[in-house]
């Protein structure tokens, strides 16, 4: 299995417009088989993240490596640190209801940026569990977003 590194830097050299791609590629191939393709990413799980768009009004899906945390999905902007910010990462700011699949669980989630000492609790996890953040926040000079995702109701 390739690791964190090799990601991180196929991820800054595919561009944006790959990974839009390689995500789009992704999400069939995730809801097809439940996540057991395309549900992990150099050992880190992805889930797939579903937005309403703040232009369209329209659904989009995403899929986002997460860090599972005291029953709360901790999902991180990054864009490979590309210097534009994903669409999904708007979306969220605009309206921070969305839903997550899990394999083939869904899930209505409510998101907040994170931000001071959580945030910086949250991203020190985050490279713990996938080590490109770091990486990705050195190659861009825009703030990255931290968002925590939790079960609505």
């Amino acid at each position: 299995m390739p690791s964190d590194r090799f990601y991180t830097w196929a991820s800054t050299r595919m561009g944006a417009t790959g990974l839009r791609w390689s995500g789009k590629l992704n999400i069939p191939l995730y809801r097809l088989s439940g996540g057991r393709i395309g549900g992990e990413l150099g050992g880190t799980p992805v889930l797939l993240l579903t937005t309403t768009g703040r232009k369209s009004g329209e659904q989009r899906t995403a899929p986002v490596v997460y860090l599972a945390d005291e029953g709360r999905f901790v999902v991180i902007g990054s864009n490979a640190g590309h210097s534009r910010v994903p669409a999904w990462s708007l979306n969220l700011k605009a309206k921070a209801e969305a839903e997550v699949e899990l394999g083939r669980k869904r899930l209505e989630v409510k998101a907040r940026v994170a931000e001071g000492e959580e945030r910086a609790d949250l991203w020190r996890k985050m490279n713990q569990q996938y080590s490109g953040f770091d990486d990705y926040a050195e190659r861009t000079e825009r703030d990255i977003a931290l968002f925590v995702l939790e079960p609505a109701g």
